[in-house]
């Protein structure tokens, strides 16, 4: 691989997400703050939930603003390149391998999960630090979480990308996107659907539980969770499926 030109790719990546950085965050926290504002600040203010609900959804909503920060910041640049603007055809004809052009826009989708992450964070404290009550179990681990978070959402937004056309984009947020926030455990633990066998094992198929599952394992352990190892080895195994599926369908946009 030709990392100078690779970097040099990324380079130009970046000036574009510097360009465009207040969009991304407008983009990133509106909707995070909105919950954080009505499910930590409104509703346990009025009496209607307990004050200590929060806990349970904070991890949620981190893993869940991260993992659609990455999908987004890659499905749709891609979708868009492959499409009307042809921009890809740039890359694929700079001195660089194909996968090495694919590998780059893993990097960037990863990079603005993290940032996804670093910017809804410090939301989630500054409106419910009262009722908050973070336990950090392990840095290790809960870096490892992050790094896993940010493959997955671009690996699964390479996916995304390489499969919808833009004009499919509202189907794609509707069918996909929106069914695995709902059901990925972000407003609710996991073990807390007992009451509904058949949903709980579903959702197993859904990389967004072990996200948040494995947040909270690490962030607020006094919540029912799944165990960490558990979480963990479903984040790699999404990893390892996305990865697959997002090399044959990046080939097949470019080689078709």
């Amino acid at each position: 691989m030709n990392t100078q030109t690779f970097f040099a790719i990324m380079q130009r990546d970046f000036k574009v997400l510097l360009k465009e950085f207040d969009e991304f965050v407008i983009r990133v926290a509106v909707q995070p703050t909105l919950f954080v504002l009505v499910f930590g600040l409104v509703l346990p203010k009025i009496g209607e939930i307990p004050q200590g609900y929060i806990n349970l959804i904070a991890p949620g909503i981190l893993g869940m603003s991260m993992l659609t920060a990455g999908v987004f910041s890659t499905a749709i640049p891609l979708a868009w390149d492959f499409g009307a603007t042809r921009e890809i055809e740039d890359r694929l004809f700079a001195p660089i391998s194909v996968r090495a052009v694919l590998l780059e826009k893993i990097v960037m989708g990863m990079i603005q999960a993290w940032l996804a992450g670093g910017i809804v964070f410090p939301i989630i404290y500054l409106f419910t630090r009262q009722n908050l009550n973070i336990q950090v179990q392990s840095y290790f681990f809960l870096l490892l979480i992050l790094f896993l978070t940010g493959i997955i959402s671009a690996l699964f937004g390479m996916v995304l990308g390489t499969t919808f056309e833009p004009i499919k984009f509202s189907l794609m947020f509707s069918f996909i996107v929106i069914p695995m926030i709902f059901l990925g455990a972000a407003y609710y633990s996991w073990d807390s659907l007992k009451a509904i066998p058949w949903l709980k094992w579903v959702t197993l198929v859904n990389p967004l539980l072990y996200v948040n599952e494995g947040f909270r394992a690490i962030l607020t352990p006094q919540i029912s969770h799944i165990r960490l190892e558990y979480s963990l080895i479903g984040l790699i195994v999404s990893s390892i499926v996305f990865t697959i599926m997002a090399i044959k369908g990046f080939e097949r946009r470019v080689y078709n």
